[in-house]
């Protein structure tokens, strides 16, 4: 379906000054329409505004913008990936009110959209912590090829270093019965590398 427009008002635009990022600077010489986009496959809503061919207005709502009306007909927003700050003067307080309405409605929708994301984002890529044999994986540490510290020669120094911890990307090892496990075949090849 693609992106569809799901609210539109009219307004004149406003960018603060990028050099004092204390004036307001006019994009649009008179009203023009500013409009709520929502595009279904990407789950994202936009404000974008046109001033003929021109986008005057391209920003996505994320979950931290906030719609703040600075005055009875004016509003204004910080778009942080356009490094800008947005302004819109009004007709009516009416039609404000209902801008920063609908703001703050797709506000939230994009904040459970991230969420859900997130979450399908953890289902699908985070491995199980147990494997088919019920044996917990873990991923390579150097006690894992080295033997416990029990098992260590002496004359092993310790690296300063603290150690990174293991990433997500991190290779997990389970025992198989009945033949030798990846891991201990791992640890022979190491230990004979490193010997």
């Amino acid at each position: 379906m693609g992106e569809q427009p799901i609210f539109s008002t009219r307004a004149h635009v406003f960018q603060i000054d990028p050099n004092t990022k204390k004036n307001w600077v006019p994009t649009s010489k008179h009203a023009v329409t500013v409009s709520y986009f929502y595009d279904s496959t990407r789950n994202v809503y936009r404000i974008i505004s046109l001033d003929g061919s021109k986008a005057i207005i391209n920003s996505t709502i994320t979950p931290n913008m906030t719609f703040t009306k600075t005055s009875q007909k004016f509003g204004q927003w910080a778009d942080s990936r356009a490094n800008t700050v947005y302004g819109l003067g009004f007709s009516s307080e009416h039609h404000l009110s209902k801008f920063a309405e609908k703001f703050q409605e797709f506000k939230e929708a994009a904040r459970l959209a991230k969420e859900k994301s997130q979450e399908k984002m953890e289902l699908t890529s985070t491995p199980s912590q147990e494997s088919a044999g019920g044996d917990l994986q873990s991923p390579l540490t150097p006690e894992s090829i080295n033997g416990t510290d029990d098992e260590r020669t002496p004359d092993v120094t310790q690296n300063s270093e603290p150690r990174p911890e293991p990433t997500q990307n991190a290779l997990s090892f389970s025992h198989r019965n009945g033949s030798k496990s990846r891991e201990e075949v791992f640890s022979v090849t190491i230990c004979s590398w490193l010997n």
